[in-house]
């Protein structure tokens, strides 16, 4: 053949390493290569030739079961490319497999790749397989676990864990450094395994040259066949004794919690009297372990009791392997059934219960729940007592029972959380998971489950493609979670303590709890605990121990970790599997920070790979998880205590309860930057709001159902531009809600605000444009994308013109023109020359509906309630009528038709100081003779808009209370004291405590604001006793009246000498004073004429000092006090002596009625501390008021019908008199007296009065009372 013809370099390609193989043949047809492609071909050819001479001369052992069958499976290979081989142990199928490989000629151009599931057995088999090949182990054969590899270019056959070569398909797809696969133990089904025989289904159809074979203790032969096409089976017997099975149950009703360990004890008693060797009891569980225990030790001293589970340390775990001379009990979970071989036992107990790890890809949580074990799990155990000798296998359940589990236990693959091997598949891109050739498909929500994690830690996108941070993500031999970790430490400058913290995380805790030193051990370890964070536990500890590695021997470094119950081996592997993470993650790009990083640096880092462990507290101890899921704090964390409000936490495991392990603290503002692409945000209540003039929603933002952000407002127009743009046409516009300055919006408000006061005023609502014609209007004028004042500023800036469009026209406004006589309408009641706001609002139904008046609570007491109703002149006809309509059917009925009626009411019909009620009842009495009483108006069946709606207002104009009953309103803030009614702060001219004019000038009136209305005051100078001061009040006449006695103490203060002279020297006194003694004594009498002595002087008929220079002018006038003394004294005593004579005359017996009338006018006239209260001017007419009671008592026999007429009469005026309300004024004094002169024109005419005075003039007058404010 000619040489670098392509026949010829085939050829030789052929016979070269099969890694070399396809980048040669790619090459083959490019001539100007092949030179070079000859060399590189004869080079990998010479290779192959080496390593044939390397091989050993094989051998197997005669004496193992594999012997017998040496031959079918050689001639099975040579037939096949993949062979079955079903062994029990002890059958030689591991250490035996390579070596008859290597004899067929396999491992020369490829290794021969051998598989198992544990590091410890990777070891222990390769170490066998070179020790009967009579090579060095890690040259001819080699080993591979993780951070221990031993091989070299001469291994044949490399025994690894099924993790490395999982790992080595990433880099080589087509696993193109192997000629034959073993992978061994199948049994077990991990996911490592299932994901392998997947994987190799598919490969084995596109190498050739690939050799597989298929090994496991206990197996379902004919599956595996089927599912590798019909693969040729083998099956080879193993080393067993006879395993005798009894069958031991108790009867359901038996049963109790403590059934299980009576019945085991019970067996342990018939086990005592069978041949000697030890016990192997498989239990649920580290509890049930323990509890057991106690049992044994306390009951059944002559057995020696050992435990043995997983987090054992591995001093305690040896002490199974130790040779013995006693009996032993081995108290073990599912460790023991395949994992571990126990020597010297012959006799098992089997509870056929184990705890199974299941994750629910419904709750996302890992549970740990005690099931039932399967069929096959029974007889591997069952097999763990044939080892030595004959035994005995006590199953702790009836035959009928084991008939009916399960053949098989579930493959980890459908219960586990399959994102590490999506992520794989991923990566590898093998396509779509679901068309996998699984041996056991995962289900669509395991898969969905595993997705949905991915796209929680930002691994995959929305079409389940890698993302970046996935790619970076696959390359970690680590937990999904803990590889999100890595990748965000480098961007919070924490990647130095993450690496640390999940590389711990990833192997099992180094911190040993032996048996009988469990509390020494936690108190040894406390001291790395962290007072938030058990992620920073784990810190602490590494830290603590690289610190002692640094300086200690290996010697010392192994007692310090037994002193500190720390397993050396686990902290070693700590660190060697943190410096593979800081290779890989400097490989990737991850900076690795040397500065010492914060806790929220290392928390956020953390917390982007556990979005879905976070979780809320919600209650005493209990949390509020992801999905509504309930959880607690796991007793062993340092947090079990301190019961944080947020937590975050590297799992979750569902035992007796829903456990949150290896716990942090956290802050919830980190979550919401974190999980971005995973938070629900929901949005409620958008609405106008007037401060910021943009459209705000009520933003809720929760992850997996809790909720991150409550209650936030957020822009509406940048979440839904349509709805905001609506909302604030609808609101800022039409509502007229907008704060905007901008003028076609002035100029309309002020339009619509004219408009609706006119509709509000006649109650009509077919007059103004309606809300959806405002509302079009502007929606065909603004751009799509307006929904906030600042976009209406930049639009208006930009397009100065459209301000013509948006602006409303008067005759769009209002299209039917109503004519309203404004002065039926006022804006204003005026109270005091104080100007009250009436609002007008046509809204049936709303509580303002009607007329509304603003009532500051300062000003209350001087609302009338018989003007209340009056206010409003063109409201006043509606409320007739709607009074006439509340009589009740009996009189209701003598005023119809009402119209017509009211007609007749309305001719002069106005406020004459009377309700609305009272004066409609007068004049429907006029006009039918029908008497009404006020109670006949069913007040409550009104329509509330025919009632005034009266509202108190704060000083800072606040309402402090609304209603349609001025007495309610008054009764709760004037007299009940409500205490919601603010305290009057006071005025700067306010003060007390003033013996003299010590203080500034005295203003008439002045002006404040409460609220947003002004509102007119009164000083007034206060009499106190000892002193005055100086106060506001709401009534002119009030503050006058107040003022003028304030004045005269004043006065006094200032003139006490005098004041105490003058009642020494009042004229005649001694021999009047005894006059007196039926109304007072002589103090009230001398205090009484001195008052009205020093009024006559500086008060009557003057005007009110405003100044200190005023006051001293008037103090002046003091050397009139004498005479003016002299006059009133003159007068007092005329008056004294008449009303005495007049007092001893009074016919009791005959007149009844007169006397009783004369006394009331006596002590009208005359009431203590007279004349205190009268001016010398009006003290002048008293002797005519006192001689008409005399003139009146010598002609009383001539009528008596008509005395009791002119008594009847003047009771009725006086009547009305008392019912007045108002503070004392001009006006009332005046009426006062003018009842007095009243009484001379009807009891004593011929003394003649002072002015006309009839029944005509006295309404004149009293109308005069009683029209005016309110």
């Amino acid at each position: 053949m000619k040489k670098n013809t392509p026949e010829y370099i085939e050829n030789i390609i052929s016979q070269g390493m099969l890694v070399d193989r396809f980048s040669l043949r790619r090459n083959l047809k490019k001539k100007h290569l092949r030179d070079l492609l000859v060399q590189d071909a004869l080079r990998s050819s010479t290779e192959a030739a080496r390593r044939r001479s390397l091989v050993p001369r094989v051998s197997i052992p005669e004496n193992l079961p594999i012997g017998k069958v040496v031959g079918k499976i050689k001639e099975a290979l040579h037939s096949s490319k993949v062979v079955i081989v079903a062994g029990e142990t002890g059958s030689g199928k591991s250490t035996q497999l390579g070596k008859i490989c290597l004899d067929l000629g396999q491992g020369i151009f490829g290794m021969i790749g051998h598989t198992q599931p544990r590091r410890v057995a990777a070891r222990a088999v390769a170490s066998r397989i070179a020790s009967e090949l009579g090579v060095s182990l890690g040259k001819e054969v080699g080993f591979q676990v993780r951070f221990d590899v031993k091989t070299n270019p001469d291994t044949l056959i490399k025994v690894m864990t099924d993790g490395i070569l999982l790992s080595e398909i990433q880099k080589d797809p087509y696993l193109e450094k192997y000629d034959t696969l073993i992978i061994d133990e199948v049994h077990e089904r991990t996911l490592n395994i299932d994901f392998l025989l997947g994987y190799l289904k598919t490969l084995i159809q596109k190498r050739a040259d690939l050799k597989l074979i298929i090994t496991s203790a206990t197996i379902d032969v004919d599956r595996f066949s089927k599912y590798f096409s019909d693969a040729p089976k083998v099956e080879v017997s193993g080393k067993m004794f006879p395993v005798e099975v009894e069958y031991r149950s108790m009867e359901p009703n038996l049963k109790s919690e403590n059934s299980d360990n009576e019945l085991i004890l019970d067996v342990l008693d018939e086990i005592w009297q069978k041949p000697k060797g030890d016990v192997l009891v498989f239990l649920a569980g580290e509890r049930e372990i323990r509890e057991l225990s106690e049992i044994i030790k306390k009951h059944k001293k002559n057995f020696e009791v050992y435990p043995l589970f997983s987090r054992l340390s591995s001093s305690e775990q040896d002490k199974v392997f130790k040779p013995h001379t006693g009996r032993r009990v081995i108290l073990s979970t599912n460790l023991a059934e395949t994992s571990l071989t126990v020597p010297g036992v012959r006799y098992v107990i089997d509870l056929g219960l184990a705890r199974v790890s299941r994750y629910s890809h419904r709750s996302k949580v890992q549970k740990l729940p005690v099931e039932e074990i399967s069929q096959a799990s029974a007889d591997q155990r069952k097999g763990r007592c044939g080892r030595v000798e004959h035994g005995v296998c006590f199953r702790l359940f009836s035959e009928e029972n084991f008939s009916r589990r399960l053949k098989n236990t579930a493959p980890e693959i459908q219960r586990t959380n399959l994102a590490s091997v999506v992520l794989k598949m991923l990566q590898i891109k093998l396509g779509d998971i679901n068309r996998f050739p699984f041996l056991d498909p995962p289900s669509e929500g395991q898969v969905n489950a595993a997705f949905a994690l991915l796209a929680e830690l930002n691994a995959v996108d929305k079409f389940r493609q890698l993302t970046k941070i996935g790619k970076k993500m696959s390359g970690f031999p680590l937990d999904v979670r803990f590889s999100r970790m890595l990748i965000s430490a480098g961007q919070f400058g924490s990647s130095s303590e993450i690496l640390t913290i999940v590389s711990g995380l990833s192997i099992r805790d180094p911190r040993e709890r032996p048996e009988d030193y469990q509390n020494l051990a936690d108190r040894r370890h406390k001291k790395w605990e962290d007072k938030k964070s058990d992620f920073l536990t784990f810190l602490n500890l590494w830290d603590a121990f690289e610190k002692k590695k640094n300086i200690l021997s290996k010697s010392e470094l192994r007692k310090y970790c037994r002193t500190e119950f720390l397993s050396l081996p686990r902290m070693l592997e700590w660190g060697q599997l943190r410096l593979q993470l800081l290779r890989l993650a400097k490989s990737k790009g991850l900076r690795v920070n040397s500065k010492k990083a914060s806790y929220a640096s290392i928390h956020k880092a953390i917390l982007s790979g556990l979005l879905g462990h976070i979780a809320v507290k919600n209650g005493e101890n209990e949390y509020l998880g992801a999905r509504n899921k309930k959880q607690y704090i796991f007793p062993g964390s340092s947090q079990f205590s301190v019961k944080p409000t947020w937590i975050v936490s590297a799992e979750i495991l569902e035992t007796t309860r829903t456990f949150a392990r290896c716990v942090a603290q956290i802050d919830r503002a980190w979550i919401e930057p974190l999980a971005g692409h995973m938070l629900k945000r929901t949005y409620r209540d958008p609405c106008f709001d007037p401060e910021s003039g943009q459209v705000l929603a009520t933003e809720e933002v929760s992850l997996y159902a809790i909720s991150i952000v409550g209650g936030r407002s957020v822009d509406f127009g940048s979440v839904n531009l349509e709805n905001a743009r609506k909302i604030y046409i609808q609101n800022a516009l039409v509502k007229r809600l907008s704060r905007t300055k901008l003028s076609f919006f002035k100029k309309n408000l002020r339009l619509l605000s004219e408009a609706e006061t006119r509709e509000a005023k006649t109650r009509r609502s077919d007059i103004l444009i309606s809300d959806a014609e405002i509302f079009d209007i502007y929606e065909r004028s603004l751009p799509k994308n307006i929904c906030s004042d600042l976009d209406l500023h930049k639009l208006i800036k930009l397009k100065p013109h459209i301000t013509g469009q948006l602006e409303l026209r008067p005759e769009d406004v209002l299209p039917r023109n109503v004519t309203l006589n404004l002065n039926e309408y006022p804006d204003y009641a005026v109270v005091e020359g104080n100007r009250l706001p009436l609002n007008y609002r046509f809204e049936p139904g709303a509580p303002e509906d009607g007329v509304t008046i603003d009532i500051p609570l300062k000003i209350l007491s001087l609302v009338k309630k018989e003007r209340v109703d009056w206010l409003v002149p063109g409201t006043v006809k509606d409320k007739c009528i709607g009074l006439i309509k509340s009589l009740p059917k009996k009189k209701r009925k003598n005023f119809v038709p009402v119209s017509e009626v009211i007609e007749r009411v309305f001719k002069d019909f106005h406020f004459v100081g009377k309700t609305l009620e009272e004066s409609l009842a007068d004049r429907l009495f006029l006009l039918s003779g029908i008497r009404i009483r006020n109670e006949d108006f069913n007040l409550h069946s009104l329509e509330p808009h025919l009632k005034t709606n009266l509202r108190i207002l704060s000083n800072e104009g606040k309402t402090l209370g609304v209603g349609r009953d001025l007495d309610a309103l008054k009764d709760r803030f004037l007299l009940s004291g409500d205490p919601g009614t603010d305290k009057a702060t006071k005025h700067s001219i306010e003060g007390v405590g003033y013996t003299d004019w010590s203080f500034s000038a005295f203003p008439e009136s002045i002006e404040i604001n409460e609220g947003n209305i002004k509102l007119m005051l009164y000083p007034a100078i206060v009499d106190c006793g000892d002193s005055v001061s100086l106060e506001l009040r709401e009534n002119k006449d009030t503050a006058l009246r107040d003022s003028e006695r304030g004045l005269l103490r004043l006065c006094v203060l200032r003139l006490p000498k005098i004041w105490k002279e003058m009642s020494k020297q009042i004229p005649r006194f001694e021999e009047f004073s005894i006059f007196y003694v039926r109304r007072g004594n002589r103090k009230e009498l001398i205090e009484g004429i001195l008052t009205a002595t020093f009024n006559a002087t500086f008060s009557e008929g003057q005007p009110l000092p405003r100044n200190a220079r005023d006051f001293e002018e008037r103090l002046e006038k003091r050397s009139d006090l004498y005479a003016n003394l002299a006059l009133v004294a003159d007068y007092v005593e005329t008056c004294l002596r008449k009303s005495m004579l007049i007092e001893d005359l009074l016919p009791y017996q005959t007149h009844p009625e007169t006397c009783h009338d004369i006394s009331t006018q006596l002590e009208n006239l005359m009431p203590k501390k007279f004349p205190g209260a009268l001016t010398l001017g009006r003290l002048r007419e008293y002797p005519r008021y006192l001689s008409g009671i005399l003139y009146r008592l010598e002609k009383l026999g001539f009528s008596r019908q008509q005395e009791l007429g002119r008594i009847e009469k003047i009771r009725a005026w006086w009547e009305r008199y008392y019912s007045i309300e108002m503070p004392v004024n001009a006006k009332v004094t005046n009426f006062r007296w003018l009842l007095e002169e009243y009484r001379i024109s009807l009891f004593a005419q011929s003394l003649g009065t002072k002015v006309p005075v009839s029944e005509k003039r006295l309404e004149k007058e009293w109308q005069k009372l009683s029209v005016g404010e309110v």
